[in-house]
């Protein structure tokens, strides 16, 4: 699943999330459920900006998120495997 990063311009926090290339997060709330993250003193109902990064599938840590995928830390058959490139 593609990778999307969002920027909350009141607190300057870009948090990295996976989701389907239809979906798109529009608030705080909803960015922090999907990361798995506390809200903060970050109001939920707070407007987040999905960037303009094209849906990449890159590593978790990258820019923060605490989850790692599969194939980041351990064998999965991939010829990129440890990349952070292989799909799961």
């Amino acid at each position: 699943m593609p990778t999307y990063d969002y920027l909350c311009p009141a607190n300057g926090r870009v948090v990295e999330v996976e989701h389907k290339m239809s979906e798109r997060l529009a608030t705080w709330g909803a960015l922090c459920e999907r990361a798995g993250l506390p809200l903060g003193d970050t109001p939920a109902r707070t407007k987040v900006e999905r960037l303009a990064t094209g849906g990449n599938v890159v590593k978790a840590g990258a820019l923060g998120s605490a989850q790692e995928r599969p194939c980041d830390t351990g064998p999965c058959g991939a010829p990129a495997c440890g990349t952070g490139a292989c799909a799961y």
